[in-house]
Order: C-alpha cells, then sequence, then structure tokens
C-alpha cells in the first residue's frame, strides 16, 4: 500500500460519512503516535487524503534555536484532499521520521516552501503557502499519496535510530551535524574482493 499512487476523492465521497469518519479517526491516530501528519496510504487506505497538525505539544524539548532553525511553528489541525503541490526555495536538510517506520530518522533535502492547491474536508477548494517545517510536512505527507517514502530522499549513511538521534543530534545545529558527516568516508573495499567475497588472482598460463 506504501508504495502505491492512492486514487483521488469526488467532493461527494469526501462529504460522505465514512470519509468524515476517517478524517476523525487519523487524527486521533495521529495524535495518539503522536505525529505533526498522517496518510491514508499510512493506514491501509488508497486515498489521496492526509490530515496535519504541527502542536506547541509536539515542539517540546525543541530549543528555541533549533526551532528557529527549523522555522518551526504551530500549524493548526486540517486536512488535505487531492493536493498538487509546487516546490519553490532552497533545499534545507533536516532529520526527518515517518509514522510507518517508527524508532528510525535520517536527513532528508526538502523545499524551503511549497504551494499546495487541493480539497478540504468538506470538499473545497483551497490554496496553502507554507514555508520551513510546515512547507516540509506537505511535502513528506503529499509523498505517501504518491507511493514514496523519506528513506527513498534520505542521505543513507545519515540513518540513525531514534534513541542516536536524541542522544547526539537533536539539539545541535544542522550546519555541524552535516559536516560531521561529510568526514566520515566509508572504508575502501579490499582490491581483491568482491561483494564481499574474496577473490584468488588468476594464474597465468
Amino acid at each position: 500500500m506504501l508504495r502505491q499512487k492512492a486514487r483521488p476523492l469526488s467532493r461527494g465521497e469526501i462529504r460522505s460519512q465514512p470519509v468524515q469518519q476517517l478524517i476523525d479517526w487519523m487524527r486521533e491516530t495521529m495524535r495518539d503516535a503522536p505525529g505533526v501528519g498522517l496518510a491514508a496510504p499510512q493506514v491501509g487506505l488508497s486515498l489521496r487524503i492526509a490530515v496535519i497538525e504541527d502542536s506547541p505539544e509536539s515542539m517540546r524539548g525543541l530549543s528555541p534555536e533549533r526551532l528557529a532553525e527549523h522555522e518551526r511553528s504551530p500549524v493548526p489541525f486540517h486536512v488535505v484532499v487531492n493536493p498538487r503541490i509546487r516546490l519553490s526555495g532552497p533545499g534545507v536538510e533536516f532529520f526527518e521520521g515517518c509514522l510507518s517506520m517508527p524508532g528510525y530518522s535520517a536527513l532528508v533535502s526538502r523545499s524551503r516552501a511549497a504551494r499546495v492547491d487541493c480539497l478540504n474536508h468538506r470538499g473545497d477548494p483551497v490554496s496553502i503557502r507554507a514555508a520551513g517545517w510546515y512547507a516540509r510536512i506537505l511535502q513528506h505527507e503529499i509523498d505517501h499519496l504518491n507511493g514514496v517514502i523519506y528513506i527513498d530522499r534520505m542521505a543513507t549513511r545519515s540513518l540513525a535510530t531514534t534513541d542516536n538521534l536524541t542522544r547526539y543530534w537533536k539539539n545541535r545545529p544542522i550546519e555541524q551535524i552535516r559536516a560531521e558527516f561529510s568526514s566520515v568516508k566509508p572504508s575502501p573495499s579490499p582490491a581483491s574482493s568482491v561483494h564481499g567475497v574474496s577473490q584468488s588472482p588468476r594464474r597465468k598460463k
């Protein structure tokens, strides 16, 4: 399900009782996790709908410096249906995790700003302009609707457990984190080894 492109909903479907109940359920699931966004494919439904909320409670434990660096401020609960996204601004890199892959985070580069045209929970058209962390949340959730997961975009060597992220990286400036990762180089494979299997040199006949 997470690798499928979800199908759009009609206005009538959005306003129906089953979808309204789905929205309520997704909101509670997101809050219980807790998370800042949840897309329908994450709960086993191939529908182009996501819920988003970045509450003050979700920012506890982050220093004012990191909140400013992330351009993060509270975002009230809302629903995006059948979104179309346009990205702008430079790419910015921060640690990102996912409720579908709990226990891990990695550095992911996302556009700093985004415009999303979509339908709301009533099926009415709305246009959202977002920057900073809010734009990141929108990009993450809309990726889910297109069968894309954050690990598809991550800096591979930055993948870390949540425990290690909290212990080593949580309140450190992103430039410092990036510098440390760039200074770590993978060990070169032995010339005589292919895919971890030692190869004996061929004898000349």
